[in-house]
């Protein structure tokens, strides 16, 4: 089985076939999820913010989230991101490899004492290669923009970026910048369950002084104009990934 996890703008895709509502209880919450099949290949998706969109980012409880997804076999996350960088415009698809946490308020481990011993996860590549890898090869069989690599900020939020900040951003070596993949991606390996991302850049933050500042209602426009890859992409990889 598949976990998907649907963010901004593909918190309800209509891709999944006799599907039905389920809900999973945990013992970090109650999670709902949509179980359903993506080309005969089971699939439980999870809206990250809810199907309304009405659970901001640092309120998602991520712990639940993951928890629930802990028997798929592996993780696919969707994200709508910021560009840092000329070259990812919008539109882009980018297949990250790795993540900076500037996040400050989130319960970022399921490891809380070390009272069977202590639990220290190894980060260094926390993207499934495996993943990453079929994921670039299904762009190129859908001729879909993608950069191959690509490092993910994870800002608190809700706010966005002031333009000081967006430049340090780009000054540590951040490509992208969003709200959710920290700590999703350090969660998901400390199940040790294959996690990859498709982040989809939707503006260019707040660095860019000859754009309009980034606006929620742009982030929306962008990505529903361009979805359809995001779900073609699913269509197309998830079959390669649950025949492997």
């Amino acid at each position: 089985m598949i976990g998907i996890i649907g963010g901004s703008g593909l918190d309800d895709p209509d891709i999944l076939k006799d599907s039905e509502d389920i809900e999973i209880e945990t013992e970090y919450g109650k999670v709902n999820l949509k179980k359903g099949k993506i080309e005969n290949v089971e699939v439980l998706l999870l809206a990250r913010h809810g199907k309304k969109h009405e659970v901001p980012p640092t309120q998602v409880n991520f712990r639940a989230n993951i928890m629930a997804l802990k028997d798929c076999d592996f993780i696919l996350s969707t994200t709508a991101v910021g560009s840092l960088r000329e070259e990812i415009g919008r539109g882009d698809l980018v297949i990250l490899d790795q993540f900076i946490d500037f996040t400050r308020h989130r319960k970022v481990s399921f490891f809380e004492d070390f009272k069977e011993g202590a639990k220290h996860t190894a980060m260094a590549d926390p993207f499934s290669e495996k993943l990453r890898k079929l994921l670039i090869k299904s762009c190129k069989e859908l001729d879909i923009k993608n950069h191959e690599k690509g490092t993910v900020v994870t800002i608190e939020g809700p706010r966005f970026s002031t333009r000081a900040e967006s430049e340090m951003f780009r000054s540590w070596g951040a490509d992208v910048i969003n709200m959710s993949v920290a700590p999703e991606c350090i969660l998901a390996n400390e199940l040790e369950v294959p996690y990859a991302a498709i982040a989809m850049s939707t503006d260019f933050d707040s660095w860019k002084k000859d754009e309009k500042d980034v606006t929620w209602d742009e982030i929306l426009e962008v990505f529903n104009k361009n979805v359809d890859k995001v779900k073609n992409l699913l269509v197309k990889v998830i079959p390669k990934i649950g025949g492997s």
